[in-house]
């Protein structure tokens, strides 16, 4: 079994604790509070420290980095399809659920996104009810709208996303 790492970050949404091995990040998680990180860390959590700093900066619009979420088949095709949804802009769980041809699957593909262990890297936060309301955040309604807000206000001119 690979060694894990972990460090945390101060953000604008609160502590987040970083999980990698010598090769991916694994995880993104909300803390109350920092703890004490390991004592060496792998280049990918070094990585990943400084793109999510930039992306809180504003600077950085997509993420370059490895990624290793644990999922079943069908939470890791619903993350890649998340991936592909732009800084700035938003899609319905109805949206992904007809990307995924499981037009149905609304409601698996909102189960799916609430599992997914690297939030804001791959961007659930991004994905919204199809009457545009903001539903559901593994990492509470203000944490998104306030992401939301932050990518909107950091992207050129464009009507309001929700």
């Amino acid at each position: 079994m690979e060694n894990t790492f972990f460090t945390y970050l101060s953000s604008p949404v609160g502590w987040l604790k970083l999980t990698g091995n010598s090769n991916s990040l694994l995880s993104v998680s909300f803390e109350e509070m920092e703890g004490d990180g390991s004592s060496e860390l792998p280049p990918i959590l070094k990585k990943s420290r400084r793109q999510l700093e930039e992306y809180f900066e504003g600077i950085r619009k997509e993420f370059d980095l490895k990624l290793s979420p644990e999922g079943t088949d069908f939470q890791q095709k619903i993350w890649k399809l998340v991936t592909n949804v732009s800084y700035g802009k938003t899609a319905t769980y109805h949206d992904i659920s007809v990307q995924s041809g499981s037009e149905k699957s609304t409601r698996a593909v909102g189960l799916a996104n609430g599992k997914n262990p690297i939030p804001i890297i791959i961007p659930c936060h991004r994905i919204i009810g199809s009457n545009g309301k903001l539903t559901g955040y593994a990492g509470g309604l203000e944490r998104k709208r306030w992401l939301l807000l932050h990518e909107q206000q950091n992207s050129p001119k464009q009507d309001m996303l929700f």
